[in-house]
């Protein structure tokens, strides 16, 4: 007997190829597309790292709450990362500007980056201005010069510029009388008649000389009366911020005379006139008079200030 026929099986029906495909090719654009993303994405990231420019401005005020407010504008608003470099010694950082080892500076008026430029022979030029300070005479013992004892103890910075001016400011005190009037450019050894015993110091150490007592009144520096915390009530005599007399004493943004021209110092120079960083400035010197005064006036003034230092010291 033979055996049974196998039971045909039915044929293998065609599969439908198309959705197959169509998933391949979904497949194919999204890696090409995450691809493109990935490198564009990657690109601008670069791009973005390759545009930050990092700038250091040497500075005496860098716990000031208005740098804070600076050095994020710049960083957000001109991709510049700012790092500031704090000096306590005013002969410090226009060397380290010179030397490459700072960008720019902020903390000297026209008339001390003259002397500097003279004395050195270097040739830093201003491109922004700050403000001008009135330059105080403190006491926490008397609130007129005209109640100092007869040889009392008075302060005043011992660089060339910052002395000169003091010596002014004691003048218009009248507590020292200066040959032919004073200049810009007067010394202690220019002092014909006083009251008071005049002791010039480092800049940096008027403040605590009259904070400790070992002096009866000092002329110090506005910075250091802010780090010093000495309130403006203490000051008993000033000279005029607002006077024609003032131009020499503008702060700046100093940079190197290569660099004078460049867009991006330019713009960093700017920036300390932003409403925002304007406002936390005068919150630290309230005593300031802002300025504006452009780059090419600043520098026309350092031109004329520095053939007077040249006359001074022919």
């Amino acid at each position: 007997m033979s055996s049974p026929t196998p039971p045909a099986l039915p044929s293998k029906p065609r599969r439908n190829r198309l959705p197959v495909l169509v998933a391949a090719l979904v497949a194919v654009v999204v890696v090409g597309v995450a691809a493109v993303v990935w490198r564009t994405t990657g690109d601008d990231a670069t791009a973005t790292a390759a545009s930050t420019r990092t700038v250091k401005i040497g500075v005496t005020d860098k716990a000031e709450p208005y740098w804070t407010t600076y050095v994020d504008l710049a960083q957000r608003r001109l991709g510049v990362d700012v790092e500031l470099v704090n000096f306590s010694d005013y002969s410090l950082p226009n060397p380290a500007l010179e030397q490459g080892e700072l960008d720019l500076n902020q903390f000297q008026h026209v008339q001390y980056l003259a002397n500097y430029n003279v004395t050195s022979g270097d040739d830093l030029q201003p491109i922004g201005a700050t403000a001008v300070y009135p330059l105080p005479l403190y006491s926490t013992t008397v609130e007129d010069p005209a109640a100092l004892p007869a040889g009392a103890k008075v302060a005043i910075p011992n660089d060339a510029i910052n002395q000169a001016r003091a010596l002014l400011v004691l003048q218009a005190a009248k507590l020292v009388t200066l040959k032919d009037g004073g200049t810009a450019f007067s010394t202690t050894r220019d002092v014909t008649d006083a009251t008071v015993e005049v002791v010039a110091l480092d800049a940096s150490q008027t403040a605590n000389a009259l904070q400790s007592g070992s002096v009866a009144a000092a002329v110090v520096n506005n910075n250091y009366a802010t780090s010093a915390k000495l309130p403006a009530s203490d000051a008993i005599f000033s000279d005029d911020p607002n006077g024609p007399a003032a131009a020499p004493y503008v702060n700046v943004f100093a940079a190197r005379a290569a660099d004078a021209a460049d867009p991006t110092y330019l713009e960093l120079a700017a920036l300390i006139h932003d409403p925002a960083v304007e406002a936390e400035f005068r919150k630290s010197y309230p005593n300031g008079v802002v300025s504006t005064t452009d780059a090419a006036a600043l520098q026309a003034e350092l031109t004329t200030v520095e053939e007077d230092a040249k006359a001074a010291g022919s």
